[in-house]
């Protein structure tokens, strides 16, 4: 795991925003869920483990790549 890796910051902006890391690998699965309330904020990292993480809820995402709003009508 490279330690130096950017981090990204997930703020929820409303009660139960879940956050889900998916794994890598030859099958994509579940392998952390989180459920944050509103103004919680989350700082996560991606890892060997951790190839993508899907955010369901309205919550803002923060990272060197600039910033993006997950929203869920």
């Amino acid at each position: 795991m490279d330690i130096n890796a950017d981090y990204i910051v997930i703020k929820a902006l409303e009660d139960g925003v879940t956050i889900i890391g998916l794994t890598r690998g030859k099958d994509t699965r579940f392998n952390h869920t989180e459920k944050l309330d509103k103004g919680e904020v989350l700082i996560a990292q991606f890892t060997e483990h951790t190839s993508a993480i899907k955010i369901r809820g309205n919550a803002e995402v923060i990272s060197e790549h600039g910033n993006v709003q997950a929203e869920t009508f």
